[in-house]
């Protein structure tokens, strides 16, 4: 009977490992809200354990995808901007494929900046100069590739294109911007054109669409400088859209939630929530209680949480936009959640924290620094990749140097 019960024992723990995959831009949902169940807390006065370091991730900023064992990633090196597979419990390499002969040149940092999207069999893969590749899992070969410049008419911002593309069932929508229609649609398998947003035709932000279901009508939602829209991911017709007063450079995702979709960006222009109805959609409120650079905002359980420009640390309620607290204990950052708790990095000095989602204040359970840290980023940059946690696992970049921890909870 031993050997029986350690080979269900060994059966149950490999299953476990794969409890949920990380397979696009802030998760399954777009959401950042980890499938991990539990994690680790609070952590150990030197941080959880390092499990593995890659060194040779290339430059750039590009997140992650973790789909089975598998981790998927970008990076710049000198014959161009790559995708990269590891093995994402033990770090070890498995294939690179060349996404674009280009590296895009940056004040604040060359490379890319996007996660690559995993769906089915394969993978689909922004570069900085705007090349949209799909990519077999298995080895990385190509199957097809559009320049979203060159051959979508797109138009290329100062930070180039950062967006993580939205496969829905057998199309891939990216957002080119420009005359042609700031949308695209693309058929996943060949890479032909679908569709244009021919109702939207400005130039393409930061930000990356999100796809929702509201009343009945499910939407692509994306945020620009001047305005947040939403059309049918069928055709690309215009369903409504709501001015937003952007400046400079508008990244954070959307977030929506039960008929309500809150947008925020960085530059002294804060936050709002609209109520979604009709062509043009009620504004809740507009306030600066959170003014989101590029961090993120997480909202768990009616609580929107993030770093603002002003005032730190910052949790606000999600219907009524009013600041329950704010924080000052790390610097500004990136963020994600895991079973109740965020981990914040801050990106100056690399500091990760994990604090209890609450609504009654910061609630710190330990810390650490990430390291080791790039001698190769510029003066401008800093450590701006997200983290990701998923299957007992905490993903951070600085650059070439990704890094894998244990957070496995109880």
């Amino acid at each position: 009977m031993k050997p029986l019960l350690s080979l269900f024992l060994l059966a149950i723990s490999s299953a476990s490992l794969w409890a949920g995959d990380w397979p696009q831009w802030r998760g399954a949902q777009r959401d950042d809200h980890s499938p991990d169940a539990s994690i680790l807390h609070p952590w150990p006065a030197a941080g959880p354990k390092q499990q593995w370091v890659f060194k040779e991730a290339g430059l750039g900023y590009a997140g992650f995808s973790v789909v089975g064992d598998r981790l998927y990633t970008l990076g710049a090196f000198e014959g161009g901007e790559q995708v990269i597979c590891l093995d994402a419990v033990s770090g070890e390499k498995k294939w690179a494929a060349v996404l674009d002969k280009r590296v895009y040149p940056n004040n604040w940092g060359d490379g890319p900046r996007s996660t690559p999207t995993v769906a089915g069999d394969k993978l689909y893969a922004l570069s900085a100069s705007g090349v949209l590749g799909c990519l077999s899992l298995k080895d990385g070969a190509l199957v097809w590739q559009v320049d979203l410049v060159a051959d979508l008419g797109g138009e290329l911002q100062d930070w180039g294109y950062t967006e993580s593309v939205l496969v829905d069932g057998e199309q891939v929508i990216c957002t080119p911007g420009g005359k042609q229609g700031t949308l695209a649609a693309l058929d996943k398998n060949t890479g032909k054109l679908r569709w244009r947003s021919a109702g939207i035709k400005e130039p393409a932000q930061y930000a990356s669409p999100i796809l929702i279901n509201h009343a009945g009508q499910r939407q692509v939602i994306q945020l620009l400088t001047r305005k947040v829209f939403g059309v049918n991911p069928d055709n690309g017709e215009l369903l409504w859209e709501s001015q937003f007063p952007g400046r400079v450079a508008v990244i954070p995702t959307p977030i929506y939630r039960d008929g309500y979709l809150y947008v925020t960006a960085g530059y002294g222009v804060g936050c709002r929530l609209l109520k979604l109805g009709g062509k043009e959609p009620e504004v809740v409120y507009e306030n600066n209680n959170m003014v989101n650079h590029h961090g993120g905002v997480i909202l768990v359980d009616g609580k929107l949480y993030g770093h603002s420009d002003k005032g730190g640390w910052t949790c606000q309620d999600f219907l009524t936009g009013e600041t329950l607290w704010k924080d000052e204990s790390l610097g500004k950052g990136g963020v994600g959640f895991a079973a109740g708790h965020l981990v914040c990095v801050d990106e100056k000095s690399g500091a990760v924290a994990l604090v209890e989602a609450s609504p009654v204040g910061w609630k710190e359970q330990g810390r650490f620094t990430l390291s080791p840290q790039t001698t190769q980023r510029k003066p401008q940059g800093k450590i701006w990749t997200h983290p990701v946690i998923v299957n007992g696992r905490l993903y951070l970049r600085d650059q070439e140097y990704l890094q894998c921890y244990d957070v496995k909870g109880s």
